[in-house]
């Protein structure tokens, strides 16, 4: 299992958020998020890469959300976008159902371990080839955050109780 790196302590939370997600909540996450993400002195291109990855976590979260009966904290979908020195990282989280980690684990797996040049010739194949998904975005949201962010995504999930875990993910983008 791949491990969240901790963010150092010299690095900022520019945004924040835990609680649920509607469509109508998750235009105004993106939305804040991008108005506090174009105030930052950083290139445009390094702003738009950071921002892309946001709405591909908000979206996932959104779309593949397991929302467990209980009223635990462990039900929240969470969102943070910190700054330090060299990178913007994204973490993200949501709880998903045990009988899907492992189908996670191995996506996220395959797509960490190719090379940016077959990430990018997987994509444009499995957009030509038309593949026909039960959920929007044709199931590359994990290609295009490495995509994007040029680095693997970092991962864990921790058991809830029987039936839920909780899936965090991080992803950094060098300033």
């Amino acid at each position: 299992m791949k491990k969240a790196v901790t963010t150092g302590s010299s690095s900022q939370t520019l945004f924040s958020y835990a609680g649920s997600v509607s469509s109508s909540s998750m235009n105004h996450l993106l939305e804040l998020a991008e108005n506090k993400l174009n105030k930052e002195p950083t290139k445009k291109y390094i702003r738009k890469k950071v921002f892309g990855i946001l709405v591909e976590t908000v979206q996932n979260a959104y779309h593949h959300l397991d929302r467990p009966r209980s009223e635990e904290k462990h039900t929240s979908v969470k969102f943070r976008l910190e700054k330090d020195l060299q990178n913007y990282t994204v973490i993200a989280g949501n709880p998903v159902k045990n009988n899907k980690v492992d189908a996670l684990k191995s996506v996220i797996d395959r797509f960490n371990s190719m090379s940016i040049p077959e990430l990018k010739q997987y994509y444009r194949n499995r957009l030509s080839r038309g593949y026909a998904t039960p959920s929007p975005g044709a199931g590359l949201g994990f290609v295009d955050i490495i995509r994007k962010s040029g680095k693997k995504i970092s991962y864990t999930f921790k058991p809830v109780d029987q039936d839920y875990s909780y899936f965090s993910l991080q992803v950094e983008v060098s300033t």
